[in-house]
């Protein structure tokens, strides 16, 4: 499979068109079956123009890349965040609206940090905008296939994201390591699920997802 490196191509024409700063969108752990679900958020301006050496989308790093690449893009971007939402929202309101809950908190975060969100312009991975439905006011979102893959600073928020939930996975496995989230950070390995099969599972998992994963 070709590498292509993430570019500021596409930012730099949402900053021609009178964007003060864009908001790079994308989420991690949609396919996992424990832990919660996140939404990175990663937003720069026209002045940030170096794009830390090695940037990708996060699935196209190692583990050790990825670790060693977040605290390099943080102290690239402007401002950060990762909203999430945990495992009974998901099974309570499923994946799609959780997504939007996870997304929303991390606006709100950002918010809280003094970015102007109400005129950004946020660009999401995919095309589907979850986000939208989950906000009071609308906010310009614009949905890009492969986006993680092609602009910075989507690219960003999918290391940040990803470092961050594998943390929390990380963290986890210590109180409940039968299940190997250390290496598997809740998503369905075969040894994942022969442990869900043994010991049943545990309020980290998503029980509407185990009914259709687990025999």
């Amino acid at each position: 499979m070709t590498v292509i490196d993430p570019t500021l191509e596409y930012e730099q024409t949402l900053f021609d068109a009178g964007a003060p700063v864009v908001i790079g969108c994308d989420e991690v752990g949609r396919g996992a079956v424990a832990g919660p679900v996140a939404v990175g958020m990663a937003v720069i301006d026209s002045e940030c123009r170096e794009i830390p050496l090695g940037l990708r989308d996060s699935k196209l790093l190692s583990e050790k890349k990825r670790v060693a690449l977040a605290p390099v893009v943080s102290a690239w971007v402007l401002h950060s965040a990762v909203g999430l939402a945990g495992p009974e929202e998901v099974d309570e309101i499923g994946i799609i609206k959780a997504l939007g809950l996870a997304g929303k908190r991390a606006l709100a975060i950002l918010h809280a940090q003094g970015v102007e969100v109400a005129s950004s312009v946020l660009v999401l991975d995919g095309n589907h905008d979850y986000l939208s439905p989950a906000l009071r006011h609308p906010l310009d979102v614009r949905t890009r296939v492969k986006g993680d893959r092609d602009c910075a600073s989507v690219s960003a928020a999918s290391v940040i994201a990803k470092v961050h939930r594998d943390t929390l996975m990380i963290t986890a496995h210590e109180r409940f390591p039968r299940y190997g989230w250390q290496g598997n950070k809740g998503y369905g390995s075969v040894e994942h699920m022969s442990a869900i099969r043994e010991l049943g599972p545990c309020a980290f998992h998503r029980r509407t997802w185990l009914t259709e994963h687990v025999g």
